[in-house]
């Protein structure tokens, strides 16, 4: 499995790809920042992002994409651009028909670091060492966007299950009902 992880943001967006299947050693296929200038107008902004993105998915042909899910943060402005860097990756992705996962910040922390409250050096010791790096990403940002993605490949077949049986469930379901 090829996921691009994507830690959205309007300055410094981090994407990172991870190739591999859970119980495995993963690989890291590329990890970088999708940059734009503070001064610029959003919508400059939001296109460089696109354009940064597409050249991702373009280089790298992931299966899967996964964001982190916007929260509420105390600051408004920051949660916005979040917000709209995530929708400029989920667009790209589903545009392509690459499936798109979202997942929290604490459940990324949890998953690679084992605790949900992880600070952002953890977080890079813990990739560093998972993906068998000799030094953390840098900037943070692309440490977060593989931890994204090592997440997504660690949770993606416990999903995958829990998502068959709710759907096995509703079609027994509305079988009972017509019968």
């Amino acid at each position: 499995m090829r996921v691009l992880g994507v830690d959205p943001g309007l300055t410094r967006c981090g994407v990172g790809v991870v190739e591999g299947v859970a119980g495995r050693p993963l690989t890291m296929v590329g990890v970088g920042v999708v940059r734009t200038p503070v001064d610029t107008e959003l919508g400059p902004r939001l296109v460089a992002i696109e354009q940064g993105i597409e050249q991702w998915l373009d280089e790298h042909r992931p299966e899967y994409v996964a964001v982190e899910r916007v929260f509420s943060q105390h600051n408004v402005r920051t949660v916005m651009g979040t917000a709209q860097a995530s929708a400029v990756a989920m667009l790209c992705a589903a545009r392509r028909g690459i499936p798109v996962a979202l997942h929290t910040p604490s459940e990324v922390k949890a998953a690679v670091t084992g605790s949900g409250r992880a600070d952002k050096a953890q977080v890079g010791a813990m990739v560093t060492r998972l993906l068998r790096l000799s030094a953390p990403p840098r900037p943070a940002d692309a440490a977060d966007a593989l931890a994204l993605a090592i997440c997504h490949i660690w949770r993606a077949p416990a999903q995958n299950r829990l998502q068959q049986a709710v759907a096995l469930h509703a079609a027994n379901a509305t079988k009972g009902r017509t019968a």
